[in-house]
């Protein structure tokens, strides 16, 4: 199988890195290319044995299956100039949640998904979110599952929670690792410790916190019942977090499904549905 990549940005070079990372696909049969031919050719400098073509259409009609890991409001551009290479047998998926399976299946006869990754698959772990289309064949459901789980937990969600997910899986390590830092930045500056010792504590806690999750010793909240003593300083602190975080995880959530809207509106008036 032929696996084509159109757009080499972070996400399309996260899953560069992380399919020939954990051999779901050898280099020779990737196919990539990207608006900049320069950070394709800088990809193959990693990998030698990568293809680098000179245009969409070279690595459509190379490939099988086909990502598009371009900005929403490109996709649509991207279909149009290459419709016809696009043939019944081949499959085609988009990475960003404002294009949905149901606008790529009003344009193509292939099989159409959407695959959302996560920065956290580039350490071949996290989650991936998957949605196929009806026309979707039995066989490209397959293939995309098994490859999307050598390098993550794919889950199959319904269209109607793709933002929320998508901001779970794919934003949420950006908004986790802003908390942090603000965390970090908090002890540097109310205590002597120093920012490069509070770094390292805070990111060993972070991923200790995983792996006891990942290992299914705790649930979130038993773990918290195990760290809050009564009385103590763990759930002093966790007072001040009730009281000052407030609805501010409400807040993110409306304003990203806000932004939501405005994205769709814009594929909808290119795609007509």
């Amino acid at each position: 199988m032929k696996v084509g990549i159109i757009g080499t940005g972070n996400m399309g070079k996260i899953m560069i890195e992380a399919l020939i990372e954990s051999n779901a696909i050898s280099p020779s049969h990737l196919h990539i290319t990207n608006r900049s031919i320069k950070k394709a050719e800088d990809i193959k400098k990693k990998f030698t044995k990568i293809n680098v073509g000179f245009s969409n259409g070279d690595v459509i009609s190379t490939s099988d299956l086909i990502f598009i890991c371009v900005k929403p409001h490109d996709v649509y551009d991207v279909i149009q100039e290459n419709k016809k290479r696009f043939t019944k047998e081949k499959c085609v998926v988009s990475i960003t949640s404002p294009v949905n399976v149901g606008q790529l299946e009003s344009l193509l006869s292939c099989s159409c998904a959407r695959f959302i990754p996560s920065i956290t698959n580039r350490a071949l772990s996290g989650v991936s979110l998957l949605t196929f289309g009806d026309q979707c064949s039995d066989n490209w459901r397959r293939v995309l599952t098994s490859l999307a789980r050598n390098i993550s937990t794919p889950v199959e969600i319904n269209e109607n929670v793709t933002r929320v997910a998508s901001d779970i899986v794919s934003c949420g390590p950006a908004f986790f690792s802003y908390v942090t830092q603000q965390f970090i930045n908090a002890a540097v500056e109310v205590t002597e410790i120093d920012q490069e010792t509070a770094t390292v504590l805070a990111s060993e806690m972070l991923v200790g916190l995983g792996d006891l999750l990942k290992k299914n010793i705790y649930t979130l909240p038993t773990l918290q019942e195990k760290v809050c003593v009564k009385g103590g300083v763990t759930g002093i602190g966790i007072s001040v977090m009730e009281r000052e975080l407030g609805d501010v995880f409400e807040k993110l959530f409306e304003a990203t499904q806000e932004k939501f809207v405005d994205d769709i509106e814009g594929t909808k008036s290119q795609f007509g549905l």
